[in-house]
């Protein structure tokens, strides 16, 4: 089975923006610092990620579990935290 580059790309987005709603969550709702809800959010989406592959593998007979999926998922999320990141220091350097 070939590793389909579109299926990942569209991982990869999809836990970006799971990471981001995450992060605005903590950030705005529960008032956590930003490296915190930064933290916090590509955990719980990462876990979430790994949570469901295996859950496919397990639970469903017509899809499987695949660490390349929880690579481009857990990549998506690097991408998130790591734009949140630059946003963060960027506004700093501005004051």
């Amino acid at each position: 089975m070939g590793v389909s580059f579109g299926d990942k790309i569209f991982h990869s987005l999809s836990y970006a923006v799971l990471a981001f709603l995450w992060f605005y969550t903590f950030f705005f709702q529960f008032k956590i610092s930003k490296t915190k809800a930064i933290l916090f959010a590509s955990v719980i989406s990462i876990i979430f990620g790994i949570i469901i592959e295996v859950l496919q593998g397990v639970f469903t007979s017509t899809r499987q579990a695949d660490v390349y999926d929880v690579l481009a998922n857990s990549l998506g999320v690097l991408f998130a935290a790591c734009l949140l990141l630059l946003k963060n220091i960027n506004t700093v350097k501005k004051l």
